[in-house]
């Protein structure tokens, strides 16, 4: 094998890593346990560090129904940071695989008429 083909077999490894379809479900997970575990946090330090409540984290109660700046508000809000972190994940990898499938169609085209041009140039 020479050198030029397994350079070429690791740039087609290397892009069919690149190009691979993300797991909506597993980057939702993930982006949603990132969320309600920053509303906690967020939540926590509120209660412990700003007892004055220089931090308005309560204006989260206008997306969370239920949250307040509280024990049992730091649930409420996780289970809330969880779904919305969900939903933003699930739409993020649904987005990013969507361009990357067109992106890909429109190279695929643009090689096509390409080669067709060329077979047509010699007629």
């Amino acid at each position: 094998m020479t050198p030029s083909q397994r350079a070429e077999q690791r740039l087609e490894r290397r892009l069919s890593l690149e190009l691979a379809p993300f797991d909506r479900r597993a980057l939702g997970l993930a982006v949603g346990a990132t969320s309600a575990l920053a509303v906690v946090l967020l939540t926590i330090a509120s209660l412990v560090v700003d007892a004055e409540g220089r931090f308005p984290l309560n204006l989260l109660s206008n997306y969370f129904s239920g949250y307040r700046v509280s024990w049992p508000g730091a649930g409420v809000g996780a289970a809330w940071g969880f779904v919305a972190g969900f939903c933003g994940g699930w739409f993020l990898a649904f987005v990013r695989n969507l361009i990357v499938t067109l992106w890909i169609m429109k190279v695929r085209i643009a090689a096509d008429v390409k080669s067709s041009r060329e077979v047509l140039d010699q007629i």
